[in-house]
């Protein structure tokens, strides 16, 4: 027989006939093997963030007795940080705590046995009969060695039904996780004593479901908070309240300083609001408390609905942002996003916590289909949200470097949108520090459209600024009035005909 066999075989015995067994060291043991449902937790509140960082505050009545005593505060996270314990009661003050992680389970059953005498069950599979031998367990390394008189086994799978019955369950394993607490009390008697702690294993994130209405430009948003629990512990009936940030845990800052920033996802774009929401903050997060109090089960998933408006003004925009000098060897769909705002008037009217939100729209027969996915971060109240769905089936742009020629520096003057004056008089000076080479740039952008209507496509044009040296670029000439976002980019809009075919041309004088 295996050791992964021989501590499975285990585990029936131990539980059967372990209450009748156990050493009086662990008193409670039995009743905890005989209901796993029960529970030492008091009045717990559970605030989680979205590190995966949970705060757990547990009220529990307790008899404390006067002078030195022990109190062992079982069912707390089996991933607790003893270190950040915080222990309060009435005329008491804490003198040192332990914290039990070794818990009862039929590997460390069987590796707290080394060295104890344990009994090993035979049973003849032909004739049901059963066997008894008192054997000392050896080892648990790779496998379980024992010694049963004056010979060395190994227990191992050879089609004999073994089970390894203890004789007492070790004193320092715990049915479940338990925190030993020595205070010093001035006097005895029952009232309320506090413990909080922090505990990785619990988190939560958000889930938008948004369903997309074209004809009526309009969006219908639900909002889902879904709870995560891997703690190796339930919180009973706990008054949950979740955090929207994410506090630092001493791993450093995740902001770029003084270096490159990289730029957002494609098909992602987030303009940040100046509008506060209507909810709770602690410091510079936002609180999203649960209505009712509510059990969160380990090795559980919970979802819970924190928001639910509908109508909200949407559209749709096509787009596709173009490198400098990409040179397309075949058209690239453009990317289908919705555009939406979470302001207080015309919006969801609240702060949206970093999540996936997912889109939907009807078919023809009214049924909701999923059209596309994508994430946010933490947004305020009031921002402006462009999030891609997915690539557009009957629209492409292609964009190509149709010319590139170098000028020469008088050549580069006359594309100057600027003149000096001085007193009236116009000045011009120059003075010549190193050689620069000056470059016109033709990009073509040939956009197609299949639908039977016209569509406008915002097309952006990025790579442009190369540093502090190369902004001083010039737009020498463009088929379509271009906007420009910033030093790095610069967007038109066109409108190409239904079922139809454009070509936009744009001349760039660069340094580049």
């Amino acid at each position: 027989m295996t050791f992964r066999s021989a501590i499975f075989a285990a585990t029936a015995t131990v539980t059967a006939s372990a209450a009748a067994l156990v050493a009086p060291a662990a008193p409670g043991l039995a009743q905890e093997l005989i209901d796993p449902d029960a529970t030492a937790q008091g009045d717990v509140s559970v605030t989680i963030y979205n590190n995966g960082l949970g705060l757990v505050q547990d009220v529990r009545q307790l008899d404390i007795a006067s002078g030195r005593s022990t109190i062992a505060f079982p069912d707390v996270s089996a991933q607790i940080r003893p270190e950040t314990l915080s222990f309060a009661a009435d005329g008491t003050g804490i003198v040192e705590q332990n914290f039990d992680f070794d818990l009862l389970t039929p590997t460390k059953l069987m590796e707290k046995a080394i060295g104890q005498t344990v009994t090993l069950v035979r049973t003849n599979p032909a004739t049901g009969q059963e066997t008894r031998e008192r054997a000392t367990v050896l080892s648990t390394a790779g496998g379980v060695v024992i010694q049963v008189g004056d010979r060395i086994e190994v227990l191992r799978d050879d089609g004999l039904p073994v089970r390894v019955i203890f004789d007492r369950v070790p004193p320092n394993l715990r049915a479940r996780p338990t925190l030993s607490v020595t205070v010093e009390s001035r006097r005895g008697g029952t009232r309320p004593a506090s413990i909080r702690y922090l505990t990785p294993g619990l988190g939560w994130s958000s889930d938008y479901v948004a369903l997309y209405d074209e004809g009526k430009a309009t969006i219908d948003m639900q909002g889902w908070v879904t709870l995560t629990n891997g703690t190796g512990t339930t919180f009973h009936a706990a008054n949950t309240l979740l955090v929207a940030g994410d506090p630092s845990s001493g791993g450093g800052s995740r902001v770029y300083r003084g270096g490159y920033v990289p730029p957002p996802p494609p098909g992602r774009a987030m303009t940040p609001g100046t509008e506060t929401a209507e909810r709770e903050r602690l410091g510079d997060f936002y609180l999203y408390p649960i209505a009712e109090r509510t059990t969160i089960a380990n090795n559980q998933t919970k979802q819970v609905s924190f928001l639910d408006v509908q109508g909200v003004p949407a559209r749709k925009i096509y787009g596709r942002t173009v490198d400098w000098l990409a040179s397309d060897a075949q058209p690239v769909n453009v990317l289908s996003q919705i555009a939406f705002s979470s302001s207080r008037e015309g919006g969801l009217g609240d702060a949206l916590p970093a999540g996936t939100v997912r889109f939907y729209q009807r078919d023809r027969q009214g049924n909701p289909q999923f059209i596309g996915e994508n994430m946010i971060g933490h947004t305020p109240m009031g921002s402006e949200l462009t999030l891609s769905t997915g690539d557009a089936f009957d629209i492409f742009v292609q964009a190509e470097v149709e010319s590139r020629d170098r000028i020469t520096a008088d050549e580069w003057e006359t594309y100057k949108r600027y003149q000096v004056f001085e007193d009236g008089q116009l000045v011009r000076e120059a003075q010549v520090q190193y050689a620069v080479s000056y470059w016109r740039t033709t990009m073509r952008y040939t956009l197609t459209n299949a639908k039977p209507e016209p569509v406008e496509v915002e097309l952006i044009q990025g790579g442009l600024d190369r540093g502090w040296w190369s902004r001083d670029f010039r737009v020498a000439s463009e088929d379509v009035p271009g906007v420009q976002l910033n030093a790095d980019r610069r967007k038109y809009v066109v409108t190409v005909p239904a079922n139809g075919k454009r070509e936009v041309r744009v001349t760039y004088a660069t340094r580049y």
